[in-house]
């Protein structure tokens, strides 16, 4: 594919480490591998970066000079998407959902540091209210660039279509059955899905629900279709999808987004304990809680060749300090 006609910025540090998880493989019996991407670079790193660089990248083309995206107030979009425009010198505006706590911590902290301008949105926590806040910019005299909800467009699948070819060189010689990770905004699942496809990989393509689907326009898997036919025409493929070919597991929703419980709470311990690698408590602690208990039950079988994408997030711990289950740990009075 030639991806000359895409505006790209440079942004983070690729290939990602691709790395056995060697203790944690020994304890749950299947041999899991693991894609680094929460060490892109950016701001701590996380997956956000690669779709970046292509949405950018078409922000600086067409001379804008602002920009807007919105998330959770611990988003990790948001976090990242502020350090990529302070690199690039554009004012950048967060529309975060909630209100605004007394205190600043995790990814909020780092996106004051970033020297964004942070505007509370209430229970408006996906870009609801971008429309108006863009209207009033452009008032304002700039030119603003709206960066969707998670960095989920055609331009940020385009990003892990490219991200599947760096595994698949990085992978020669390993057979993975199952590729597992948090799906929330949809590109990233996307991204995957099409490069799955575009570069012959066997391996099966599990993304684990993050968040509750509450659009009832069009529920989450056709959103995903969706995304996936846009992206596709955009690269000038004749690929398509059908919803035989998505695999969306929702049995790991628990008490709903950003909710930490049990299952998130040892995924994040035994990862900590056993690997030295931090989990955010939010995606990538309740995908490897899901990961975890598809091993126990036997859904994936012992000894299988396991892939887990990483896609960053840990900042997010300090803020959710409270739901962590620190019982868990082994700490010891001298």
């Amino acid at each position: 594919m030639d991806y000359q006609q895409f505006a790209k910025v440079d942004l983070g540090f690729f290939p990602t480490p691709l790395v056995k998880l060697s203790r944690l493989s020994q304890a749950l019996g299947c041999e899991i591998w693991m894609k680094r991407d929460d060490m892109t670079g950016l701001a701590f790193g996380g997956n956000k970066t690669r779709k970046l660089e292509y949405i950018l990248g078409d922000a600086l083309a067409k001379g804008c000079d602002t920009i807007i995206t919105a998330g959770a107030a611990q988003s990790n979009h948001c976090r990242q998407t502020a350090a990529a425009a302070a690199q690039l010198n554009l004012e950048c505006h967060l529309l975060l959902g909630g209100e605004q706590p007394e205190k600043a911590q995790g990814n909020l902290l780092l996106d004051n540091l970033f020297g964004c301008y942070i505007h509370w949105a209430g229970d408006n926590r996906k870009g609801e209210d971008i429309p108006a806040l863009y209207q009033s910019l452009q008032a304002e005299g700039k030119t603003p660039y709206i960066v969707p909800y998670g960095g989920s467009n055609a331009l940020g699948a385009l990003a892990f279509i490219d991200a599947v070819k760096e595994l698949a060189e990085q992978s020669r010689g390993l057979a993975f059955s199952r590729l597992i990770f948090a799906s929330s905004s949809g590109g990233t699942h996307v991204g995957l899905m099409l490069g799955k496809r575009l570069f012959n990989q066997a391996f099966e393509l599990v993304g684990i629900n993050i968040d509750k689907d509450e659009n009832p326009d069009m529920p989450f898997d056709g959103q995903i279709l969706e995304l996936a036919r846009k992206t596709a025409v955009m690269i000038g493929s004749s690929e398509t999808f059908s919803s035989q070919d998505l695999l969306l597991n929702p049995d790991y929703l628990a008490e709903g987004y950003g909710i930490v419980g049990a299952a998130e709470n040892e995924a994040i311990a035994l990862t900590a304990q056993l690997e030295g690698i931090l989990l955010d408590p939010v995606y990538t602690g309740r995908a490897m809680a899901g990961l975890i208990d598809m091993i126990r039950t036997g859904e994936i079988r012992q000894g299988e060749q396991v892939l887990f994408w990483h896609t960053g997030g840990a900042p997010s711990l300090f803020a959710c300090a409270d739901q962590l289950d620190l019982t868990q740990g082994k700490n010891k009075q001298v």
